[in-house]
């Protein structure tokens, strides 16, 4: 019999993609970030005016965490076959991926601009490209280490939960285990990066203000995370089909086992 190849097993394959969806997603969300917007100015609805800890106003977020809901369910999916080795791999391999690309956006900043290149964009509206550039690529420092501690500290959080759920219930509702372990993990990392980008950081927010925004942040996460279940189970599906059932069995005995 013919050995398989190792790049020729499709569960080497699966797990790739899996990985580097993950690690894309993790990565633009950081990069993307740097923009707010105000979700009901972008559903073209009133001011909801929120009241929370003495603080109101409107609904606004970063554009990353349009992109966490994705990596919810891409974590999820590892952790469902690859287990805590799997989730805690890729996290690293994405922390290390956010760090190389800061180092080379902060690079690319204090590169010497061509001069007509500075004032290549005038005519749309920015007169100053490398000022632009600079805005937008060379988040402060506090920021980057908030969202970097936070996501691997959730991370590590969330496939202990996971694998406890699990554990206790068996190879049923998918759902729990994976709302619940988003539930806990993002709990803390919706106040830690807050916490460390905009309290302990230069611009000293209030406990309220603190509080508020961070309790906002998460109820956002938690719709979202409930609203992709529908995802997780069809994700589950795609990959019993692709793998075959007996293969999908022995994956995710290995990674209940792990």
């Amino acid at each position: 019999m013919v050995p398989v190849r190792t790049l020729d097993d499709r569960a080497v394959k699966l797990f790739i993609a899996l990985a580097a969806f993950f690690c894309v997603n993790t990565v633009l969300a950081e990069f993307i970030g740097v923009k707010i917007f105000a979700l009901e100015d972008t559903l073209g609805i009133a001011p909801l005016q929120w009241n929370l800890f003495g603080q109101t106003g409107s609904l606004s977020f970063t554009v990353g965490t349009l992109l966490w809901p994705f990596v919810f369910i891409l974590t999820d999916t590892v952790n469902e076959f690859f287990g805590k080795r799997g989730v805690r791999y890729i996290s690293w391999i994405a922390v290390a991926l956010i760090i190389y690309g800061f180092v080379f956006a902060f690079l690319a900043i204090a590169a010497a601009p061509a001069g007509w290149w500075v004032t290549a964009a005038a005519d749309q509206g920015v007169p100053d490209y490398q000022a632009a550039f600079a805005a937008i690529f060379g988040q402060g420092m506090w920021s980057i280490a908030g969202s970097i501690i936070a996501f691997l500290v959730g991370q590590l959080i969330d496939v202990v939960v996971f694998h406890r759920i699990r554990a206790a219930t068996g190879e049923r509702w998918v759902w729990l285990r994976a709302t619940g372990s988003t539930a806990v993990s993002q709990l803390v990392d919706s106040f830690i990066v807050i916490y460390i980008a905009f309290v302990l950081g230069p611009q000293q927010w209030p406990t309220s203000l603190f509080l508020a925004v961070s309790s906002v942040n998460y109820a956002y996460k938690m719709l979202a995370a409930v609203a992709m279940i529908p995802l997780l189970y069809l994700m589950r599906h795609g990959i019993r089909r692709y793998l075959g059932e007996a293969r999908e069995r022995q994956l995710r005995a290995e990674a209940a086992a792990d």
